[in-house]
């Protein structure tokens, strides 16, 4: 059976606009506030909003594992779309070049507030026999396509709650 490359859910957050969410999730170093397992980010051309083609490195951890990815922007349309591609990975720093995954954030105006998903897409060019095998040790005995399910619901949820109790 062929592998689950890309997931997403949805929240609708009241109270802010797509704009507003839009200002939050295009910092990548604000993530970790609402990720289960990014920690943060540094953005290698410093501060200000990011632009297509700009590059962070992610501080991630799950359980005792930590790693880096090294991050390229591929979207960002204030109020719209925010997306980047994960193009390196490593323990200490992100030295292993390689497709790793995708994120997308939509924002849609929805009744008094704003509709954000947030997909990921997997750009593994592996085998899905020796992804599954690998997905399996990393995540406890799900695929990245199940596991990812539960952190994006549990990333929107954080999101939707602390920008709605912001405004």
């Amino acid at each position: 059976m062929a592998r689950v490359r890309t997931v997403s859910d949805s929240v609708d957050i009241p109270g802010v606009t797509p704009q507003q969410v839009y200002e939050q999730i295009s910092d990548p170093t604000r993530m970790g506030r609402w990720s289960p397992e990014n920690t943060g980010a540094v953005v290698e051309r410093g501060e200000g909003n990011l632009i297509v083609g700009d590059v962070f490195v992610g501080s991630n951890a799950r359980g005792g594992r930590r790693w880096h990815t090294r991050c390229e922007v591929s979207a960002a349309e204030p109020g719209a779309r925010f997306a980047f591609d994960v193009v390196a990975w490593g323990l200490g720093s992100p030295r292993l070049r390689l497709p790793v995954a995708g994120w997308e954030y939509r924002m849609e105006p929805v009744g008094d507030g704003t509709r954000v998903t947030e997909t990921w897409t997997d750009h593994r060019g592996w085998p899905d026999v020796v992804a599954g095998v690998f997905d399996r040790a990393a995540t406890g005995g799900r695929t990245f396509a199940q596991w990812q399910e539960g952190n994006i619901s549990r990333t929107l949820a954080r999101l939707r709650d602390d920008l709605a109790t912001a405004t």
